[in-house]
């Protein structure tokens, strides 16, 4: 089952009284249940309304900086695979709180090995590298939103 068709369901379940469905195809188990409070969205980092007769703070002018030296350490980007984002979610790094982290800087990773979890719709999908190699940079903040086809981790391929 791909994430339209789950979209689809959810869809249908708003749409609908229905408190709770599962379906189980090729070994895969989703279960849907709506709930039954209104939920209240809020979003982080939000700017508060402006109004016509306040003015707007004036934005601050960036100085500017001397461009930094790049580490000599640091691979080619020309070079580097990059682990992408299978779905729409929230990315952890780790299965839980004080458990190991999945993938970090300087480790190898071979097709299969696990990296990252990506909570979607309260599943957490595991999210395994397609490819081999050491990971050099993680582009993504632990229990960030990522998107569809975000790029997640780079790999120097080995």
């Amino acid at each position: 089952m791909d994430i339209k068709q789950i979209q689809e369901l959810v869809k249908l379940i708003n749409k609908t009284n229905i408190g709770e469905i599962t379906i189980e195809e090729e070994g895969v188990k989703i279960t849907v249940k709506q709930k039954k409070d209104p939920v209240q969205h809020i979003v982080a980092g939000a700017t508060a309304p402006t109004y016509s007769h306040v003015p707007a703070p004036a934005a601050p002018v960036p100085a500017e900086t001397a461009p930094a030296a790049k580490p000599a350490a640091e691979p080619k980007a020309d070079n580097l695979l990059t682990i992408k984002s299978p779905m729409i979610g929230t990315f952890y790094r780790q299965a839980g709180p004080g458990k190991p982290i999945f993938a970090g800087v300087g480790d190898e990773v071979t097709p299969g090995k696990v990296v990252c979890i990506i909570e979607a719709m309260k599943l957490f999908n595991e999210i395994e590298s397609e490819v081999k190699g050491k990971i050099v940079k993680v582009l993504v903040e632990d229990a960030s939103p990522v998107e569809y086809d975000q790029p997640l981790f780079l790999v120097e391929p080995s």
